[in-house]
């Protein structure tokens, strides 16, 4: 199976592939591996009419959770059957008591909880759902050469639609707060700690606001709908993660030095 090409780290390591992606997108998602599960998927999933239809199907289960980067879960039908099967519409359903965001946009996603919409039935649903799996799974396998790339790509397929969305600016940040791609951007992008995870979460959504307003002149998420903006966020993200990651040997000198270089 093709894996994905991040000859170094840093900048110079996210150039090169933000210049190579579409090439390597595709060549990802011609290989075997991938083919064959997404055209399992798109020809099974019409028949499926419940959560335990789903989670009792490996493969289908597979590129599902992959379609939101919960692949990880594959093992736990049980909690993820209890995930679809309550949905979205009560604020006591699982999904919507989870801090990991992503739970509550796959269960909406699928439709199997009271009073949804099966997903299947809508038009492209298929087609949508294989499409973040790929976008997904390419992102892991980037992610697995350097773990700042899979964030940083995930970020820049997410964030802008996220930046879009008409829903309060308080929502969208909680949103980042609870997903863990966008929340570590975030983090190191503000110079924030992972430690501030243990506080309130009214005073963790004051934090990041604050510090937006500090890095970027304003907290309004919708500077990301421009694509600069993106970009430089996710510039700082990739700085800092670089920085972060030299080792402490190194002189202020020379880690400058070698960011300069790239």
């Amino acid at each position: 199976m093709f894996q994905p090409i991040v000859p170094t780290d840093g900048l110079a390591g996210w150039r090169f592939l933000q210049r190579t992606y579409e090439a390597q997108a595709n060549t990802f998602n011609q290989s075997t591996v991938i083919q064959r599960d997404t055209d399992y998927f798109a020809e099974r999933i019409g028949q499926v009419t419940s959560a335990e239809d789903l989670v009792s199907d490996r493969r289908l289960l597979s590129v599902a959770l992959g379609a939101f980067g919960l692949q990880d879960d594959i093992d736990n039908r049980f909690f993820i059957r209890k995930v679809l099967e309550e949905g979205t519409r009560s604020d006591d359903a699982l999904s919507m008591r989870l801090a990991d965001t992503r739970y509550r946009d796959m269960s909406e996603a699928f439709g199997f909880g009271p009073l949804d919409m099966r997903g299947a039935l809508q038009p492209d649903f298929a087609a949508q759902m294989v499409a973040r799996f790929q976008a997904n799974s390419f992102e892991v396998a980037a992610g697995a050469q350097n773990s700042a790339m899979r964030v940083a790509l995930y970020a820049q397929r997410e964030l802008p639609e996220l930046a879009a969305d008409t829903v309060s600016s308080d929502t969208k940040w909680f949103t980042i707060l609870g997903d863990p791609p966008l929340r570590e951007l975030f983090e190191k992008a503000l110079n924030l700690p992972s430690s501030i995870g243990q506080i309130d979460i009214d005073q963790q959504l004051e934090t990041f606001k604050e510090k937006a307003k500090s890095v970027f002149g304003t907290s309004d998420l919708t500077l990301f709908e421009d694509p600069k903006a993106l970009e430089d966020v996710i510039t700082k993200f990739i700085v800092r993660d670089q920085i972060n990651g030299f080792s402490a040997g190194l002189t202020g000198g020379s880690i400058a030095l070698t960011l300069l270089q790239q």
